[in-house]
This record gives C-alpha cells, sequence and structure tokens, in this order.
C-alpha cells in the first residue's frame, strides 16, 4: 500500500504542489527519500525517526521508500518533516490513511516530537486553498496561514495532538488570523519647512508610483525627504497586503502572524552585495528588491552602488 500526502516546494513566492508517497516493502530496515531533495531533505529521515523515538512509535522493520513527486522538481528546506512523518504513519495504520485525505502539510520536526515553525506558511496555505485542501502546519505559523481566508487549518504543536485529532480522541481547533499591528510612525512632510519644488516631486511620485532621483550638494536634504516618502503613501490594500505578506513569510520575516499595512521601506547599504540586493542564491530568498515590493526602495548614495555593480560584472582580479 502507498500512502500519499501533500505538501509544497517553493519557487520564489510561488508554491507548487508536491505528492509525498510512502510505501513500506520488504529487505533491509531503512528509509530511503528520493524526489530531488537537498541536504535538509535527505536529513529529515533522522528527525522523523528521532520524533518517532520521542513518541515512543517504533519504526516499521521495513524498507521505506519516500517519494517526493515530481521528481524533476528541486525539494528544499526542512517543512517536508511534516508530510513525511504523517505519510509513514499513515502506511504504519497509526492515523487512518483516509484522514489525511484533502489536507497539506508543512512542518520541521523536533527530536521530542514537536513541530517548529517554518517560512513560507501563507503561500503554502493560499496554495493550499486553490488546490481546495486544508493546510495542517506548525501551531506557532497557525495566525499567519489563517490571513490565507477560505482556507482551512490545522495547527498542532506536536505530532501526538495531530494523531489524537484524527483518531478523534482531541479535536483542534482553527486558529485566528494574527492581529493587523500599526506600523511605527513614519516621518511626513508635515516635518519640512520649504523645499517646496522638492515636496511636489515627491507627491507626484507618490501618487503616480514613480521612480524619483534627487541629485544636489551634500546636506541639501535629499535623503530627509526621501526617507519621508513612505508617510505620504496610503495604506497597502487587501490585495497588496497578501502580496507583500506572501513575500516576507518565504523570508521568514513575519512574526506571531502579524501583518501591517504599513508599506514596505527598505534602505540597504551602498556595500550590500548583489545576492542582498536581487535576491537568488541556491534557495532563491528575496532580496531587497523584492522586499520592498508595493513600498519603497531608498538607495542612498547612489552612485556607491553603480561602482559595486561594475566591481561585481568585472570579477575578481
Amino acid at each position: 500500500m502507498v500512502a500519499r500526502v501533500v505538501t509544497v516546494a517553493f519557487q520564489g513566492v510561488e508554491a507548487r504542489r508536491v505528492d509525498v508517497e510512502v510505501q513500506l516493502t520488504g529487505g533491509e530496515a531503512i528509509m530511503v527519500v528520493v524526489g530531488l531533495g537537498d541536504k535538509a531533505v535527505a536529513e529529515s529521515r533522522e528527525r522523523v525517526r528521532g520524533a518517532f523515538t520521542g513518541l515512543g512509535l517504533a519504526m516499521p522493520g521495513k524498507r521505506i521508500v519516500v517519494n517526493l513527486a515530481p521528481a524533476d522538481l528541486p525539494k528544499e528546506g526542512s517543512h517536508y518533516d511534516l508530510p513525511i512523518a504523517l505519510a509513514v504513519m499513515a502506511a504504519m495504520g497509526v492515523i487512518p490513511p483516509d484522514a489525511l485525505t484533502g489536507w497539506a502539510a508543512v512542518g520541521e520536526l523536533s527530536l521530542d516530537g514537536s513541530i517548529a515553525p517554518v517560512a513560507g506558511t501563507l503561500p503554502a496555505a493560499v496554495a493550499a486553498g486553490a488546490m481546495d485542501l486544508g493546510l495542517i502546519c506548525p501551531e506557532a505559523c497557525g495566525a499567519e496561514a489563517a490571513w490565507a481566508g477560505g482556507t482551512r487549518i490545522i495547527a498542532p504543536r506536536s505530532l501526538i495532538g495531530l494523531i489524537n485529532h484524527f483518531r478523534g480522541t482531541q479535536m483542534l481547533s482553527e486558529p485566528k488570523p494574527g492581529p493587523m499591528v500599526e506600523g511605527a510612525r513614519v516621518p511626513d512632510l508635515r516635518d519640512v519647512r520649504g523645499q517646496e519644488q522638492a515636496k511636489r516631486a515627491l507627491e507626484i511620485a507618490a501618487a503616480g508610483g514613480h521612480n524619483l532621483l534627487f541629485s544636489g550638494p551634500p546636506g541639501s536634504g535629499k535623503s530627509m525627504l526621501a526617507q519621508r516618502l513612505p508617510g505620504i503613501l496610503p495604506p497597502l490594500s487587501a490585495a497588496e497586503l497578501l502580496e507583500t505578506s506572501m513575500i516576507h513569510s518565504v523570508a521568514g520575516l513575519i512574526a506571531r502572524g502579524e501583518l501591517t499595512r504599513a508599506r514596505p521601506f527598505r534602505a540597504p547599504h551602498h556595500s550590500a552585495s548583489m545576492a542582498a540586493l536581487t535576491g537568488g542564491g541556491l534557495k532563491a530568498k528575496p532580496g531587497e528588491v523584492s522586499l520592498a515590493h508595493n513600498g519603497v526602495l531608498f538607495l542612498d548614495e547612489l552612485p556607491e552602488f553603480t561602482a559595486l555593480m561594475a566591481q561585481t560584472h568585472q570579477g575578481p582580479r
């Protein structure tokens, strides 16, 4: 028998469906994970084994084959621990196999069986809702996932609580969305005296979503004026809030499910690397440009960024 659980793989902020398939076969009692996973996915074997030991569950004395399909899609991160553990328990008969129908799962396992938080829970919940599935996620991420709206959410603290829920001995309540917090007071144009032409340029840029370049001698107020651009921007709309929060969720910047309608304001130093500015890397994390989506990206001392980029393109000497 093959047990299946749905999870997701992240490509940027997009969450793509991944089917976790587990089969118990004869042979040496080991767990094999296939499906183009990275080191964190390979290490999930030991975390799952340790979590089972922490709960007093014995791994089956059979060869356990875990397939992450589609096989040509790269899988990265520790959020595959929970769906792998659920599929193994379904194959063992610890939980009813049909109990996982209609659910996707993300979460990292600790060795005592508790479920640790992971990044990207909000886009995972949105993707689960688009697939007409509910989402099982860590308790610490439940308030964040609940912002997806219309998606059923279960947020257990540990594997034992989830087992009891599926067996019907303990019912887990659906988490509520986290609070909508007010951002810190942002300086605005009320603090500026004079500079009427520059303030007019700021207002036009804010109204039309235009780029803005200030040029002038040191001490003329360029940085002071640019830092006040967020203060005259309107709050994020509902659609913009979801877009921006999904990016911040993948970057792991949402704490306790708290969202804010304040516009992002990112001001990287001119010594920041190209990867820090544009994102990317082995796990394709958002950079400062992406984190400023629907907000303001403030590049102070812009010519210094040009020099850095020129050195990056030239490469080492």
